[in-house]
């Protein structure tokens, strides 16, 4: 959510501040780009998607592939490098966890205002609390299996635990909080763009990200039908050398104690198509990158 000067106005003409726009400010805003886009078009577009906030994801992408000693630039995988003519393996369907907030275990943050966000570092709502980490940039690309086409105007909800370990609305002592979890729109290539920090790795679990699609954020708002469900992969150099860092302390021993072939998710292929692209350093931030089919 953003400050400053910025003003609604409802129908009757009145000034409405950004704290009580609501979650129909939100879809507003989303059906607002999408006429801005027919509009202008083309060259025009990439503009429009800047202005609309994509700016610091860029800065923050761009930032972190930076070629730096000692930086993580891993092979991409298949899935990464698929064209979009090409057909593609679909990502596996897996588990959302105990705790996806989703409105399937008791608590649902897909229905509160200001959970469309790209920058999903803080919490919204009655707290501020912003989570702290190695800077990590999530950039998801939905594209259809069949053809490899990228799905325009889908909705993507992203979550993850904390540098501790610990998923807000869930574990102990964050259950005031909702950081670490968003919603966003697909763009004109499929993709999402979100800024978070780096996640623990935890007892009995391969350092991992979830996310669930959606036909579109509309449909991710009111929890409806999920299209899929799945979990990415973070790769081990870069598990490593965060794990290395002030405050991650304990993943150092829970990742000795796991890996790809022994985790209950990403074991029966090693999580082939569902590990990230990664680039970038500790110093810079790092941007995991990953296409999946659906």
């Amino acid at each position: 959510m953003t400050g400053g000067e910025d003003r609604w106005i409802d129908e009757r003409g009145e000034v409405i501040d950004e704290d009580h726009r609501g979650l129909v400010y939100d879809i507003r805003t989303l059906i607002d780009r999408r006429r801005a886009i027919g509009i202008f078009g083309g060259v025009a577009l990439t503009s429009l998607l800047a202005a609309c906030g994509a700016t610091d994801e860029t800065e923050a992408a761009a930032t972190s592939a930076a070629p730096t000693p000692g930086a993580t630039n891993s092979a991409p995988s298949a899935g990464a490098t698929a064209e979009a003519s090409a057909p593609l393996d679909e990502v596996p369907d897996e588990t959302g966890g105990p705790f996806p907030a989703d409105g399937s275990n008791g608590i649902n943050v897909l229905d509160d205002s200001g959970v469309v966000r790209s920058d999903i570092r803080s919490s919204f709502g009655s707290s501020t609390t912003v989570a702290e980490g190695v800077p990590l940039t999530i950039s998801l690309t939905v594209r259809d299996a069949a053809t490899g086409a990228a799905l325009v105007g889908r909705g993507v909800y992203v979550w993850h635990c904390d540098r501790d370990g610990n998923y807000s609305l869930y574990s102990a002592g964050v259950e005031e909080e909702n950081y670490l979890r968003g919603v966003q729109e697909t763009d004109a290539n499929g993709t999402v763009v979100f800024r978070s920090i780096y996640p623990a790795c935890y007892p009995g679990r391969w350092p991992h990200i979830h996310f669930e699609v959606y036909d579109d954020v509309a449909t991710a708002v009111q929890s409806g039908p999920i299209v899929k469900t799945s979990q990415i992969a973070l790769p081990p150099e870069a598990n490593d050398a965060v794990y290395a860092t002030s405050g991650y302390g304990q993943s150092v021993r829970h990742a000795s104690q796991v890996s790809l072939q022994s985790d209950n998710v990403f074991r029966d292929d090693g999580g082939l198509h569902q590990i990230a692209t990664m680039s970038g350093s500790v110093g810079q931030g790092y941007t995991a990158s990953l296409t999946i089919g659906i």
